[in-house]
């Protein structure tokens, strides 16, 4: 027997062993907190309509955080709904054309509570290989049949539910895809999915507030929303400048949801703060629809810049490949007075490691100016 105390051991003696590889791979990750006050133009966050600090959104969450206090207290079953959930729900559902809405605590637990819900022993789970990373564990813990297919492949996707033997089966998709900021083929996918009895759920995150009329999303702009068998699913902290996740579905979804998504029966409920927070910023982009315009044509300004094609979100890539080469030309760029994103793996495949460049409604012409001298600069280079 193997003594409990006063033994060499070193159950943790691997971690040492990985942060090295990480190192000598140039995949090792660290925490940068931001102060209030950067000095650096950003090109890394996800602040699309240029909506965190304006003064309307700030105010509503102030607001809401004066009626109803730092938190809400318990799970939306319990204590954590309150009439301002309520407001938004029906808010963002009416925005995008559906009929009910179901907001979570986080865009990542909307997507773990509406797959596991809808899903199960006994279904398929068909998930395109570019879906965001909560799809993915929402596919591993969905306890389904889950089968994989390349990206953009709609000939697999139509094998996969042809071929199936469950009655039930989900075909999950980001709608705007974050790390090359393509679009999916939603209605193509949609048609597959009326064709062999399937449901449609659709990851709006990077798609609310920039594609679609006034920001209303891909599946609105495809003329798809409020299709009974079209499951949207999008996150508050992203063109909303807050925090916290949303189902928008039929009632009958939504329903289900309460009574079945383990994510919004167990977790806490989203923050008053962050709901008013979330309202106050849709009321702008109602108020102000141009600003959805103005991503993509910043985001155009962008690719040009950095000598990419036109992309069709606000994400712009630059592959550069190997890590350490992504990392060095963001550290440049840093240096210089402009805030990158540097994806490498596991958020994206072996050699394509990149510059993840986001645009914002509101960025200036002085700011332009600054980021062409800069990025010419660090391209340059790092093409070297």
């Amino acid at each position: 027997m193997l003594p409990l105390v006063g033994t060499d051991r070193n159950a943790l003696r691997w971690l040492d062993d990985r942060e090295r590889e990480r190192r000598a791979a140039g995949l090792r990750r660290e925490l940068r907190p931001r102060t209030p006050v950067t000095g650096l133009i950003d090109l890394a966050s996800n602040d699309y309509l240029g909506l965190v600090r304006h003064p309307d959104v700030v105010d509503g969450a102030v607001a809401s955080l004066r009626r109803w206090g730092t938190g809400s207290t318990g799970s939306r079953l319990v204590t954590g709904s309150t009439t301002e959930h309520a407001m938004l729900e029906r808010e963002l559902a009416e925005f995008v054309g559906v009929e009910a809405g179901l907001v979570f605590a986080s865009g990542y637990a909307a997507n773990l509570g509406a797959v596991t819900a809808l899903a199960g022993r006994g279904s398929l789970v068909v998930s395109d290989a570019g879906s965001h990373a909560s799809l993915v564990d929402a596919c591993r813990l969905s306890r389904a049949r889950v089968q994989v297919t390349a990206h953009g492949d709609l000939v697999a996707i139509e094998d996969a539910l042809r071929n199936r033997v469950e009655e039930r089966a989900l075909l999950l998709t980001d709608s705007v895809f974050s790390a090359d900021g393509d679009l999916a083929p939603l209605i193509e996918m949609h048609r597959l999915t009326r064709k062999y009895g399937a449901v449609l759920v659709v990851d709006e995150a990077h798609g609310i507030g920039v594609r679609g009329d006034g920001g209303r999303g891909l599946v609105h702009e495809l003329g798809l929303s409020g299709a009974a068998d079209i499951v949207v699913t999008a996150t508050l902290s992203k063109s909303l400048a807050s925090q916290g996740g949303v189902v928008l579905a039929s009632g009958k979804v939504c329903a289900h949801l309460v009574d079945s998504a383990r994510t919004f029966i167990f977790d806490t409920g989203l923050a008053p703060a962050a709901v008013g927070a979330a309202r106050a910023a849709l009321a702008v982009l109602r108020r102000e629809p141009e600003r959805a315009g103005a991503v993509l044509d910043r985001a155009a300004d962008i690719a040009e810049i950095a000598g990419v094609e036109r992309p069709e979100s606000a994400v712009v890539s630059v592959i550069l490949g190997d890590p350490q080469r992504a990392f060095d030309a963001a550290t440049a760029c840093r240096e210089n007075g402009l805030s990158v994103g540097c994806f490498r793996p596991p958020s994206v495949p072996e050699g394509t490691s990149r510059l993840r460049l986001t645009a914002r409604a509101n960025l200036t012409a002085a700011e332009l100016h600054t980021i062409d001298r800069v990025l010419t600069d660090v391209l340059s280079a790092a093409a070297r």
